[in-house]
C-alpha cells in the first residue's frame, strides 16, 4: 500500500514547481485534485509543440496521477464549493501570483481557521518575506538573480542557464518534503500548518558547496564547463570520436589514472601526487591528459579506465542515454495508463518497488462532476 493512500491534496497551481510537488504526492498514493480555470486551465496545457490530447508535453510531464476540476475562483459560489472541498482535505498546494489567494479568501489563515488539520503549502518565486516577496518569477529569471548562471558554462563566456528546469523541480521536491514533514507532525499533534518554499531559496541551497569555499577563501567560485576547477583530474575530455568525463576524485584514483594513461611516473612526481600540487600545475597536466585522451576513441578509453578502476562516463545525448542498458534496468520510464506513452516515474523505490503511474494527466475539468458530487 502506498504511504499517502488516505491523503487528499488540493492543487491550485500551474506551470511547473507547484504541479511537480503535487505529482510527487500523487505518485506516493495521494488523491490529488487539480483545480483549474474553466477557460484554458493550467498555462502549461498550451506549452508546445508537441501536443497530446490538446495539452503540451510539459503538462503531461508534471500532472500524472491527478484529477482535474474546473472552477471559476472569482465566482462566489465556485469559491465556496472549493472551500468546502478543502475543509475535507489534508493538503493544499498553491503557487499562484503573490496576493491572489488572499484576494480570493483562500489564504492560509482563513483556511486553517476552517480546517486546523490542513497542511497549507505555498511555493513562491523569491520567498514569502522581503522586499521582493510580491514579485512573480520563472526558473530562468531566478537562475539569473541567484547567480547560478554565472557559475555555469565556459570561463570568460556569457552567462549560461542550467539546461533543465532545475529550480522548478527542486522547489517542487522541497515543497513535497515539507508537506511530508508536516503530515508526520500532524500525526502526533493533530494540527496542520504552513509550508513555504521558493525558487530563490532552492537556488541558494544549490550554492552550498560553492558558498562554503567562498566563505573560507573570499574567492568567487570559477566556472567550469564539465567538472570541478578544484579537483584535478575531474572533467570532460575530447576523445577521438566524442567527449568523455574522467573523475579521478582523489589521489588514489589519480594514481590509477596515471597508469591507465601510460604516465605511471605522475603518481610519484611531487608536483602531481597530491591534488594541491596538481591544482598548482593544472595547466601542464590537463594539457597532457587532453593530448593523450585524443589518441583513442570513447569506447577504447571507457574500457581502459573502467578496467583500471577510474570513474568515467561518456557524455551522452538524450537518445544515447535512453539506449543505455542501465536506463532500462532502473525502470524510471513507466507506461502511462490509457496512452501509448512512457514518461519518467518517481526517482525513489519503496521496498524495492517504484510507485507506479496511477493515471494519465487529466483533461481540463474531466473530473469536475465526479469530485464535486462526492
Amino acid at each position: 500500500m502506498l504511504p499517502l493512500k488516505d491523503v487528499r491534496v488540493i492543487e491550485i497551481a500551474q506551470n511547473l514547481a507547484g504541479p511537480y510537488c503535487a505529482e510527487i504526492l500523487a505518485h506516493l498514493g495521494a488523491d490529488v485534485i487539480k483545480v483549474e480555470r474553466p477557460e484554458g486551465g493550467d498555462d502549461t496545457r498550451g506549452w508546445g509543440p508537441p501536443f497530446l490530447q490538446e495539452a503540451g508535453s510539459s503538462f503531461h510531464a508534471v500532472n500524472l496521477g491527478k484529477r482535474s476540476v474546473a472552477i471559476d475562483l472569482k465566482d462566489a459560489a465556485g469559491a465556496e464549493r472549493l472551500r468546502r472541498l478543502i475543509d475535507e482535505s489534508d493538503v493544499l498546494v498553491q503557487n499562484l501570483r503573490p496576493g491572489s489567494m488572499d484576494a480570493l479568501g483562500l489564504d492560509s489563515a482563513a483556511l486553517l481557521a476552517r480546517n486546523p488539520r490542513l497542511v497549507y503549502c505555498s511555493l513562491w518565486a523569491l520567498g514569502s518575506v522581503g522586499p521582493l516577496k510580491d514579485h512573480p518569477g520563472f526558473d530562468p529569471m531566478v537562475q539569473a538573480f541567484s547567480g547560478l548562471m554565472m557559475i555555469s558554462g565556459e570561463p570568460g563566456g556569457p552567462p549560461v542557464r542550467i539546461g533543465t528546469q532545475l529550480l522548478d523541480h527542486g522547489t517542487g521536491m522541497w515543497a513535497a518534503i515539507g508537506v511530508l514533514a508536516a503530515l508526520l507532525r500532524r500525526a502526533s499533534t493533530g494540527k496542520g500548518g504552513v509550508v513555504d518554499t521558493s525558487l530563490f531559496e532552492t537556488a541558494l541551497g544549490w550554492w552550498t558547496i560553492h558558498y562554503a569555499s567562498y566563505a573560507l577563501s573570499g574567492e568567487v567560485p570559477p566556472r567550469h564547463p564539465t567538472g570541478s576547477p578544484k579537483l584535478i583530474v575531474f572533467q570532460g575530455f575530447q576523445a577521438r570520436n566524442g567527449p568523455i568525463v574522467i573523475a579521478a576524485g582523489n589521489d588514489r584514483l589519480f594514481a590509477k589514472l596515471a597508469i591507465a594513461l601510460g604516465r605511471a611516473d605522475w603518481a610519484g612526481d611531487p608536483r602531481f601526487a597530491k591534488n594541491a600540487g596538481r591544482y598548482e600545475h593544472r595547466e601542464e597536466i590537463l594539457a597532457e591528459v587532453t593530448r593523450i585522451v585524443a589518441t583513442k576513441t570513447k569506447g577504447e578509453w571507457l574500457d581502459i579506465l573502467e578496467a583500471a578502476g577510474v570513474p568515467c562516463a561518456p557524455v551522452n545525448s538524450l537518445p544515447e542515454m535512453l539506449a543505455e542498458p542501465q536506463t532500462e534496468a532502473v525502470a524510471m520510464l513507466q507506461r502511462v495508463p490509457g496512452l501509448d506513452l512512457r514518461l519518467m516515474g518517481l526517482p525513489v523505490k519503496l521496498d524495492g518497488e517504484r510507485p507506479p503511474i496511477s493515471r494519465r494527466s487529466p483533461r481540463l475539468g474531466e473530473h469536475t462532476r465526479e469530485v464535486l458530487d462526492d
